[in-house]
């Protein structure tokens, strides 16, 4: 699933990495979304839409799609949604990004159907092609990533 690293976590994470020790033969890419082009691809209309929408970050949400419901009163508590803003600004360089996941899945000013729509849509827009960065992996290959502008699976 497309997500972005801990984002059910009220301080998600700023960076990630990955490091081959071992390289599958068949399969294995790493495919990296660029939120900051998919936002600036976006028209007008939509991003003012969406400039001040605030969504719900689960991991039983994402872990649901998958058929995964059952968890104890522990981690039901532990992972309680956390609210995160659909728009981010970076505060490096000041640019405008989408901040999606797979952990996504609720508009908090919306209907769930609603929120969800416009979710999927604006995850479809984000992960095409030309949004997106394919790495085959290599043996020793490092790649470091920012979480606050990327997502990836």
């Amino acid at each position: 699933l497309w997500h972005s690293d801990s984002s059910f976590r009220p301080i998600p994470a700023k960076f990630s990495l990955l490091s081959a020790r071992v390289v599958n033969p068949k399969g294995g890419n790493t495919e990296f979304a660029d939120m900051r082009a998919a936002y600036d691809a976006l028209d007008d209309d939509t991003k003012a839409e969406i400039e001040d929408l605030v969504c719900e970050h689960s991991l039983m949400y994402s872990r649901g799609s998958l058929g995964f419901t059952e968890y104890t009163d522990d981690e039901k508590q532990m992972f309680k949604p956390v609210l995160q803003r659909l728009v981010r600004t970076h505060p490096v360089h000041r640019r405008k990004s989408l901040y999606l996941s797979s952990h996504a899945g609720k508009i908090v000013s919306m209907s769930v159907p609603e929120g969800r729509l416009l979710l999927r849509d604006l995850n479809e827009h984000a992960t095409q092609g030309e949004f997106v960065y394919v790495h085959k992996w290599k043996l020793h290959d490092l790649v470091m990533w920012d979480n606050r502008q990327t997502m990836h699976r």
